[in-house]
């Protein structure tokens, strides 16, 4: 630390505005001057003990701290001058501009009960594109050989897959369908579709009632076979009937087989809260435990964390046991002198029924 170009090459890098230009004001370069020596300051009553107590290279240390001071106020690094500890020296460039540090808001905020009630966020998902599948139990909503007749050749016929009471009108079950068809409209459909003795080789295409009919086959078959497949198919939302169309390249008869739909995602807020623990003291050379307090009736927890109040704490461990609404932490306090405050802290949160965290 006696290595006078250490402080030079700390100087520069923590004071890049010394490069005055010659009209600078007088106001100016006192200030500079002042942001100098306290920075002078600094380097000299703590370059030693970064060197024994820490073993870290002086020179790195000085070049890592250069950002700190060129951005500290003139009262931060009067602060970080006068500071009779190391450890409240690192402090002092970790506040705010009422000279706060973060672990002293969140202390502040914890005792003025300014953290309690309920954080909203939103649940992800696009109400559009992140669907909701539904499996039922398979249910015939078509068979043209019970109803409508065969579909000719190079036509397109419509039909209903939501909002039914009844499928019997279109050849399928006398029922809703286990409830499918009062689940209101819904996105998309998972059907089986089976094509019954068309009259020449060619394949359907089952697509949204109303869309331009897309370049692609939903089944393909020759003539007079039986042959089936499964298809997801996006619906009509906007359509009040008549939600799904079928083309067929030939005549045939069709059958369908709804085997479970999708849902748009209902969108809404998350209700959560966070707990703090109360301040959890851990004396010199020692090692302290606590949790943050049990999530409230409703609630469960899904995140948490733990904080001390000074670099001379060390976070041990900080987890959440299986079946435990709450947040576990575990201290240790490196200081040989002072002791240090530590606080547990969790979010809990309202989740759907039935989903872990």
């Amino acid at each position: 630390m006696k290595n006078p170009y250490l402080i030079v090459a700390c100087l520069a890098m923590a004071l890049p505005t010394l490069s005055i230009s010659m009209d600078a004001d007088a106001a100016g370069n006192a200030q500079r001057g002042l942001r100098g020596q306290l920075v002078h300051r600094v380097v000299m009553k703590w370059g030693n003990h970064v060197q024994e107590a820490y073993r870290a290279d002086v020179r790195q240390w000085a070049k890592d701290m250069g950002p700190l001071f060129a951005r500290a106020s003139i009262d931060t690094l009067k602060r970080a001058a006068n500071s009779p500890t190391f450890e409240l020296m690192n402090d002092a460039f970790l506040v705010d501009d009422q000279g706060n540090t973060a672990h002293t808001n969140l202390l502040n905020a914890v005792n003025a009960g300014t953290l309690s009630g309920p954080i909203k966020s939103r649940l992800l998902g696009e109400t559009t594109n992140d669907l909701v599948f539904v499996p039922i139990t398979p249910c015939r909503i078509i068979d043209t050989r019970v109803a409508g007749g065969v579909i000719a050749a190079n036509t397109v016929r419509s039909f209903d897959v939501t909002a039914v009471a009844n499928y019997s009108f279109q050849g399928g079950d006398a029922s809703n369908c286990g409830g499918a068809g009062s689940a209101g409209s819904f996105a998309a459909a998972a059907i089986n579709f089976t094509v019954v003795t068309p009259g020449a080789a060619g394949y359907i295409t089952a697509f949204p009632f109303l869309a331009t009919q897309p370049l692609a086959a939903t089944v393909n078959y020759t003539a007079g076979s039986i042959v089936g497949n499964f298809a997801v198919v996006r619906l009509d939302q906007g359509a009040s009937a008549n939600e799904l169309n079928v083309y067929s390249f030939a005549q045939t008869h069709l059958v369908g087989d709804l085997v479970g739909y999708f849902i748009n995602p209902v969108l809404g807020e998350l209700d959560c809260q966070e707990t703090f623990s109360s301040n959890i003291t851990v004396n010199a050379i020692s090692t302290g435990t606590g949790s943050s307090p049990a999530c409230a009736a409703g609630y469960t927890i899904v995140s948490g964390g733990c904080t001390m109040s000074t670099f001379d704490g060390r976070i041990v461990s900080s987890r959440q046991f299986p079946g435990s609404n709450t947040h576990f932490c575990a201290f240790r306090n490196e200081s040989g002198s002072t002791s240090n405050t530590g606080v547990a802290y969790g979010r809990c949160c309202k989740l759907p029924s039935g989903r872990a965290p």
